[in-house]
């Protein structure tokens, strides 16, 4: 076997395990989120799978091109079927609860790829006698690793940006057939079952759908809510969780946490010409026909300005937009607001990991000016009852002190939380009242 076809071969290996792995996670945030708890069992399941890969490859003792070959046509239908979105969201509807369509995605489509394509390095160099075993190992592992870094980086930074995910799918399943066809000897058979699965890989990925538009960072519907009294009403979901809601009336009707969040800014505040940050463009509703103050969005997808604009204002923006990482974006501006709303979520319930810290509300408070706000909205229990609503609560009053907090729908199972603290306000020391020692009068007097 040709030194560089080998190479090829275990270059195209490293680049669709880890192509693959990048898709698989990306292909979850719409049903699981993107939390540690989802990534870390994915990578790590994944890793294990890979690692049963190298051990079956090491017993593989003849026809190494033929096993490759063949591992690599089932890997690109795997890959090219099982990672299609169609396939995905198809499964994740049927089968509940959600973590058994999760394991079921994992140990039938994931897992498998990975165990077949970890197979390649241990079973090719065999083929590299010409060479010591340390250095025929240690080239393929190189070429692999290569592929790995060039496909994680191509894949997620160009491909998906530009293309969308499924462009990266097929981009993952065409690889892989490639490298089957060049390692099959002259086969009809073999040669057709390798094209066969190309273009049903083609196909499922290539078929255009009207409805939702996936970028590297989420899928984004828009979807009718037909209600009396309201014209042509539509929601603009995010990762299949409702992010904002408006219809055609005028004036519009708007999710009744953005008309809470408007009220709060402009009635009740009586903010007028004025610069407030949105961290999350969500539907980019909260500045929707309302000219008084110049709002400044936030939001890490480049693609959600044109969605909202296209599919969902039905007209552009009022305001300026930014995309960048909320949390680098708050460290790194100079820029002081009047205001700032934080509406930042992955999927319905679900914040970033790294924007419910300490750290960063203490960010948040160095772009707040002199008597500015704060609004966070989140979505709690309506009892505030869980230990995550009573964390996030109190890690955020960590920063601020005392907060106002609004639950919208109190008898819901989950809730708005409209969360409001003030630039002046900051952590102090507290002590209950008691019979023994009630200061409640001495308090109340020196508050006055």
């Amino acid at each position: 076997m040709p030194r560089k076809l080998l190479y090829l071969i275990v270059f195209i290996e490293g680049f669709c395990s880890l192509g693959a792995e990048i898709i698989a996670l990306r292909r979850l945030v719409p049903h699981v989120g993107s939390a540690i708890v989802v990534t870390a069992p994915t990578i790590g399941l994944f890793l294990l799978a890979l690692a049963l890969g190298y051990g079956s490859g090491a017993r593989v003792s003849e026809r190494f091109t033929a096993v490759v070959a063949r591992n690599f046509v089932i890997a690109a239908l795997l890959a090219g079927i099982g990672l299609a979105r169609i396939t995905v969201d198809g499964l994740f509807t049927l089968v509940q609860p959600t973590w058994l369509a999760y394991l079921l995605f994992i140990g039938g489509v994931l897992c498998p790829l990975a165990w077949l394509l970890g197979q390649t390095v241990p079973v090719l160099t065999n083929l590299m006698k010409h060479m010591r075993t340390g250095e025929a190992s240690g080239y393929a592992l190189y070429w692999s690793t290569l592929g790995s870094f060039l496909g994680s980086v191509s894949l997620s930074l160009v491909m998906m940006q530009w293309l969308g995910v499924s462009a990266a799918v097929l981009m993952c399943a065409v690889l892989l057939t490639l490298g089957s066809l060049l390692l099959a000897k002259p086969d009809w058979q073999a040669w057709s079952k390798a094209l066969m699965v190309g273009l049903a890989a083609a196909f499922i990925n290539l078929q255009p759908n009207a409805e939702v538009v996936d970028t590297a960072y989420a899928d984004y519907t828009i979807k009718p809510l037909p209600q009396p009294g309201q014209a042509t009403r539509r929601a603009f979901m995010i990762n299949n969780s409702l992010a904002s809601i408006m219809d055609d009336s005028q004036p519009p009707n708007y999710a009744r946490y953005v008309q809470h969040l408007r009220h709060i800014i402009l009635d009740e505040l009586g903010l007028s010409g004025r610069e407030i940050l949105v961290l999350g463009a969500g539907g980019f509703t909260l500045s929707h026909q309302e000219p008084s103050n110049h709002y400044t969005y936030v939001d890490i997808d480049a693609e959600i300005r044109a969605i909202a604009e296209q599919r969902f204002l039905k007209g552009p923006i009022e305001g300026s937009f930014i995309v960048d990482d909320a949390r680098r974006f708050v460290r790194s501006t100079d820029k002081q607001f009047d205001a700032v709303v934080v509406d930042v979520f992955s999927s319905h319930t679900s914040i970033p990991g790294h924007l419910v810290t300490r750290e960063f509300w203490q960010d948040t408070r160095r772009t707040l000016a002199p008597r500015g706000i704060l609004l966070i909205n989140l979505i709690l229990d309506g009892r505030l009852e869980t230990p995550y609503a009573r964390n996030l609560l109190a890690t955020i009053e960590s920063v601020y002190g005392r907060c106002a907090v609004e639950v919208l729908h109190k008898s819901a199972p989950l809730s708005n939380v409209i969360v409001s603290c003030y630039d002046s306000s900051h952590p102090g020391r507290s002590a209950p009242y008691t019979d023994e020692r009630n200061n409640a009068d001495l308090d109340l007097a020196l508050s006055q």
